[in-house]
């Protein structure tokens, strides 16, 4: 079974739609920064439904050691470059971010990058869902965009659509 570490907004979407629990199933080991903890309770100070996680036993707060000074300059969060460094350090590590910019540096890096759509496809081919289509509609409804083509190429892939 993989190990990860999740950037702040997969946490976010899987709770807003009930599926949080999928990253403890999916995976035998889920590590986040202090700064992904800080994101959420800065959401959650908003008044933000976010999720809890020195409430989740399975969730293990683990901090990189250094963050690339490159990626300083970037427009990115504080949770994304966490996530990204700790990820460089793990490279045995699935890394969960969903902004494009941090998938594409992510990428560049030589990580191992999901997003919450992929958590959605292992999920279903583990079984611990029959359709995601429902499921994309209740994460555009949390606020999760995604283009129609994007939102297409998943269905396909879950096998909820057939190709044109």
């Amino acid at each position: 079974m993989d190990r990860v570490v999740s950037n702040t907004s997969p946490l976010l979407y899987l709770h807003r739609i009930g599926s949080l629990t999928w990253i403890q199933k999916l995976f035998s080991e889920v590590w986040i920064p202090q700064a992904v903890v800080e994101e959420l309770r800065e959401g959650a100070r908003r008044g933000h439904d976010v999720p809890e996680p020195q409430r989740l036993d399975w969730i293990a707060v683990v901090e990189p050691n250094s963050l690339p000074s490159e990626w300083l300059a970037l427009d990115l969060g504080a949770g994304e470059l966490a996530a990204m460094a700790l990820a460089l350090e793990y490279p045995d590590r699935i890394v969960l971010l969903d902004d494009g910019l941090a998938r594409r540096i992510g990428q560049a890096a030589g990580l191992k990058v999901w997003g919450t759509l992929r958590i959605l496809l292992e999920a279903k081919a583990a079984g611990l869902t029959d359709s995601i289509s429902p499921l994309l509609d209740r994460l555009e409804a949390a606020g999760m965009w995604m283009s129609k083509d994007i939102r297409e190429r998943v269905l396909i892939l879950a096998g909820e659509r057939l190709p044109s």
